[in-house]
């Protein structure tokens, strides 16, 4: 074989090698959306993380941004607490001290694997005393009784008073709700119109020295979710992840796999790519299983005289 035949070779395989990683790396469920680091049960697209997310949340790759969808809307999650299994989302049609707006609501699916955290408080603005179904009518009907929490309405008032951009409409402290997740049921559900209600706020981890200020308030909601029924954390899960994978699982069958760097799965970890024996193997498997006539091509090149 002559040395021309061989360059124009080598240059053939290599040419056929970057074509094939490009093909097998897109593969890859990334690591991070933006600023935030990605983990089960978590996932960027479909594939990874855990199926039960992924119908809800998705990674943008054009914008970075992570974003929950439900049937009220789209929302973007701000960060991600791992260790307490907590999402932290915005709404934009929420009502803070920087802008108050008209707002149709918040709610999640029945079927969703997430739901409010213990910390998240909402707070019903500009409710019509007559119409609104969080009053009732007392029963010698001389008047309406609030039916949110009573113990918190200390908020309604640093809201309509402290707060510049509620402020300025003008509100009566009355028309004000504020009642705790565990209120809206079974279905999460938050229909402003139903309720009667122009607006919305919602805040998180609200402690008593913040409690008059509520320019500082963490503005959005936090959700809980759990990995289970009984809450474990797949033990499985965490040797691929120790090994630089993300867990995922087989779109077909469900089944649990372990992406790889390189796009290749496995049922297992990625610790098999760091034996020096072995780093090539796993790639041309999967090379060859995807593009078979690739390699009949190489193969008849290298047969040439």
């Amino acid at each position: 074989m002559g040395l021309k035949h061989s360059s124009s070779l080598f240059l053939f395989i290599l040419f056929i090698f970057f074509f094939l990683s490009s093909r097998v790396c897109s593969q890859a469920c990334l690591k991070t959306c933006g600023q935030i680091p990605i983990k089960y049960p978590l996932g960027t697209g479909s594939g990874c993380g855990d199926s039960r997310f992924t119908r809800y949340i998705k990674c943008d790759p054009d914008q970075q941004t992570l974003t929950l969808t439900t049937h009220t809307g789209c929302y973007p999650i701000t960060s991600v607490d791992y260790t307490k299994q907590i999402i932290y989302v915005t709404d934009s049609s929420m009502s803070t001290c920087a802008c108050t707006r008209p707002s149709q609501g918040f709610g999640l699916d029945w079927d969703a694997p997430f739901s409010f955290h213990d910390d998240t408080v909402f707070t019903l603005l500009d409710c019509s005393v007559d119409e609104s179904p969080v009053f009732k009518p007392l029963s010698n009907s001389t008047g309406r009784v609030s039916l949110c929490d009573r113990q918190s309405s200390s908020i309604c008032n640093f809201l309509y008073s402290n707060c510049r951009a509620i402020s300025l409409i003008n509100l009566q402290e009355s028309t004000c709700c504020v009642y705790v997740p565990l209120d809206l049921g079974p279905s999460f559900e938050m229909d402003l119109q139903k309720l009667r209600c122009s607006s919305y706020s919602g805040f998180y981890n609200l402690g008593p020295a913040q409690e008059s200020h509520p320019e500082n308030w963490n503005y959005g909601i936090a959700l809980k979710y759990k990995f289970n029924v009984f809450d474990e954390y797949p033990a499985v899960c965490g040797g691929c992840e120790r090994s630089n994978g993300a867990c995922g699982y087989n779109t077909q069958t469900s089944s649990f796999v372990c992406n790889c760097p390189g796009g290749i799965n496995t049922t297992s970890d990625c610790f098999f790519l760091y034996n020096s024996a072995s780093i090539l193997l796993p790639w041309f498997s999967r090379a060859w299983m995807m593009y078979p006539l690739s390699w009949v091509v190489i193969w008849t090149v290298m047969s040439l005289p």
